[in-house]
């Protein structure tokens, strides 16, 4: 028997390689599931990634600690809405743009992997629209002396106030981390690895101030809620349209170009049918 030691010695994930096997194999059946399974499952997303937004106002509210370190806590409180969807199983916009490495290896039609993306993205908006409407109807922007509700507030209204340039470009900055979350997280065997795997560049993302669509989408109609109960009107329709637009247009090319492609092209070129 050779001395040599296997070269995946000590290595408990899957290799990089394996990797974008598993991601495409599973971008093949996401494309090709029934139309309501798919929306349902994207109504729980928009539901999960907004329970984690809600989670990271809460967390960011009143803290002493400074800039940093308050950021960082608020980008590990969101990535609840990721783990949840991970683990609990649904169907996330931003993480399904993965999926053109399928189309990338013509085992779906674009027509499919469009299909897809517009089914998730419809029930993202429902899912995250009902937890911004539950909570503010729970009046949960009371806590703190309304202070979570300013806070609320001032995040909407800053998204709502970017420019069309700066949400696109932080929109592909956040999906090229939230792509990779689902690609690390594909590399774990267990929950705990998977787990593991998706907070820290869940909570570089939001630390950083990146721009992610779905969560927009909570972010949004909340401080628009909200402005009612202050007589402000700093949210317009135009501004929440600018940045969901902005927002989703370089989520689709930070996940699907610059993690879905680039990764196709090292480990799967070649491979088409």
């Amino acid at each position: 028997m050779s001395a040599d030691p296997h070269p995946m010695t000590g290595m408990d994930a899957f290799a990089p390689a394996q990797i974008a096997g598993l991601v495409q194999t599973r971008g093949v059946a996401k494309a090709r599931a029934p139309a309501f399974t798919t929306f349902v499952l994207g109504v729980l997303a928009g539901a999960f990634i907004g329970l984690g937004a809600i989670f990271s106002l809460v967390v960011g509210t009143g803290s002493e600690l400074g800039y940093g370190p308050t950021r960082l806590l608020a980008g590990v409180a969101f990535s609840l809405g990721l783990i949840l969807v991970v683990i609990a199983g649904a169907e996330l916009f931003t993480g399904n743009n993965l999926i053109v490495m399928a189309m990338a290896s013509r085992l779906i039609t674009p027509g499919q992997l469009l299909r897809n993306w517009a089914l998730v993205y419809a029930g993202n908006a429902v899912g995250a629209a009902s937890i911004a409407v539950m909570v503010w109807a729970a009046d949960w922007w009371k806590a703190a002396d309304n202070a979570v509700g300013v806070n609320a507030l001032a995040t909407a209204t800053a998204k709502a106030n970017l420019s069309f340039g700066t949400a696109f470009v932080r929109g592909i900055l956040a999906n090229v981390l939230v792509c990779l979350a689902v690609w690390l997280a594909t590399a774990g065997h267990s929950l705990i690895d998977k787990v593991v795997a998706i907070v820290p560049p869940i909570a570089a993302f939001v630390a950083s101030g990146f721009e992610h669509s779905i969560a927009n989408l909570t972010f949004l109609q909340l401080g628009w809620l909200l402005q009612r109960e202050a007589g402000d009107d700093a949210i317009t329709a135009s501004g929440m349209a600018t940045n969901l637009t902005a927002s989703t247009l370089g989520n689709i090319v930070g996940g699907a170009v610059l993690v879905g492609l680039v990764y196709w092209f090292v480990y799967l070129r070649g491979s088409e049918p």
